[in-house]
């Protein structure tokens, strides 16, 4: 009976109720983003938490509120003003309706383009890119109104075939869009729960022959809800004997918060944390 409750098991990711919370990730200097991210990219500061005790500092911004948008929660380590991204983190994305417009706002406040407005190469999009105080990424995709202008988060992977089923079975992600470009030695992966212009996807990006990367010690991890980090933790741990990754975090609660959590390590290494929805509602009803 052991393969039909795995069959049965396999089915959990897709019936739960998954939705990305945050991407987690390390900056030197917590009031000189949240000045960045405000003044240039129009984010809002949704809460700020100080932990003396563990030396650290969060602060949680994005385009709307947190029971029901994407959001960055930036960690300030006491003491640490720089990090290092690595080769495998690419960028966030930020979807305005008027790029040009959002690059020069960035230049007025003194931000960094990295590549100036215009279509991308063979293809229709307008995009461009800036570089924040700490030397993280972010493509800025011309769209429509969208409910989600946080919509990105690229990692490079070494293995796309294995990552797509990884995330597909283990956390329950559909392949929303597959884009191979041969003249520029790479294949994306879009990965996500919800269309690609209405929700927060993560795409994932495999060069030609390139199966390793460094991950530095900037870029944390990405968070998502469930509503059972216990049976979620089990069906990730299946994925694993087949796919390869870690559970690094057994599921239970945060001591302190309570919240109930569990986290893992994909093929590649990449981070992933489960969080309980009614906790998490919890902690944001506690920070009202």
């Amino acid at each position: 009976m052991a393969g039909v409750a795995s069959d049965e098991l396999l089915e959990w990711p897709k019936k739960d109720k998954r939705r990305f919370l945050h991407a987690v990730y390390r900056v030197g200097d917590l009031d000189r983003t949240i000045k960045f991210y405000t003044e240039c990219f129009g984010m809002k500061l949704l809460r700020k938490r100080d932990i003396p005790e563990e030396k650290y500092s969060n602060a949680f911004l994005g385009f709307g509120p947190e029971d029901s948008h994407f959001v960055v929660e930036l960690t300030y380590n006491y003491g640490v003003d720089k990090y290092d991204i690595g080769t495998g983190f690419g960028h966030f994305a930020i979807a305005t309706q008027d790029v040009y417009k959002l690059v020069e706002d960035i230049k007025a406040k003194g931000g960094t383009i990295t590549r100036e407005p215009g279509p991308v190469k063979g293809g229709s999009s307008v995009i461009a890119f800036a570089k924040d105080p700490d030397g993280y990424m972010f493509e800025l995709i011309q769209r429509g109104p969208t409910p989600e202008p946080l919509c990105q988060v690229m990692l490079r992977v070494g293995d796309l075939d294995r990552s797509i089923k990884f995330y597909e079975k283990a956390l329950g992600m559909r392949l929303l869009k597959k884009t191979d470009r041969p003249e520029q030695k790479y294949t994306i992966a879009m990965m996500g729960y919800a269309d690609e212009h209405e929700t927060i996807v993560l795409e994932l990006t495999y060069n030609y022959g390139v199966t390793e990367y460094t991950k530095g010690n900037a870029y944390a991890q990405v968070a998502i809800s469930t509503d059972d980090v216990y049976k979620s933790a089990e069906v990730v741990n299946q994925v694993i004997q087949e796919l390869g990754g870690k559970i690094t975090r057994q599921p239970g609660p945060i001591p302190g918060l309570n919240t109930k959590i569990t986290s893992f390590l994909d093929p590649d290494g990449w981070k992933t944390v489960l969080v309980d929805n009614a906790d998490f509602a919890k902690e944001l009803e506690a920070n009202q």
